[in-house]
């Protein structure tokens, strides 16, 4: 049985086991595109990818199932070298005031997702980045662009694009970089891990 046909089972539930971590080989390969039409195993992959973060989000089910929060994981994480990727941003609320079913900025699964144009504005997250793949803290600026245009197949096999700034752009980032093989401290400067560049937009 392949990995994807085990995470699949429909009595497997993925947690913080099915998750590699960084020094697995498949962390550094450029991903495979997914075949379309999309095949049932890879929309299975994609729900059960998005259903592992919402269950990472909930407090109750996370401490219960052992799993680190997250709003986004790639299926090269899983160790399916797929161009697979699920974001799950919530809202939030307080800042927002978002009614409560519209409590995601960000939640969707994207196959064969890439970026098609960007700022020339760079951005970081203030308090840097952290992965499910990486059991330590890297601290430094992730230097991403502030904003990007993605072009992504959706699970009913529709060609999608987004428009993301902010938070958002970063998570999908963040994501679509596992796709090819990168990893977030690659984008540290390493001799001066919090160089602000001029004009870069440090995101609170």
């Amino acid at each position: 049985m392949t990995r994807q046909e085990n995470l699949v089972k429909a009595s497997h539930l993925i947690d913080m086991t099915d998750v590699i971590r960084e020094g697995n080989p498949t962390l550094r390969e450029v991903a495979s595109d997914v075949t379309l039409p999309l095949s049932d195993e890879d929309i299975i992959l994609g729900e059960k990818m998005l259903d592992f973060l919402r269950n990472s989000q909930d407090p109750v089910t996370a401490e219960k199932m052992g799993l680190r929060g997250g709003v986004g994981l790639a299926a090269p994480q899983l160790d399916v070298s797929k161009k697979i990727i699920a974001c799950l941003v919530p809202k939030d609320l307080e800042s927002e005031g978002a009614p409560a079913n519209d409590a995601y900025t960000l939640a969707t699964v994207m196959y064969n997702a890439k970026i098609v144009s960007h700022s020339v504005q760079d951005a970081a997250l203030a308090d840097g980045e952290g992965c499910l793949s990486v059991d330590r803290e890297v601290p430094g600026y992730v230097v991403r662009h502030a904003r990007v245009t993605i072009e992504y197949i959706d699970k009913n096999n529709e060609k999608k694009r987004l428009k993301l700034k902010g938070y958002d752009a970063m998570v999908v980032q963040h994501e679509i970089d596992h796709t090819n093989g990168i990893m977030f401290y690659d984008r540290i400067n390493e001799t001066n891990p919090f160089a602000v560049k001029d004009g870069m937009l440090i995101i609170e």
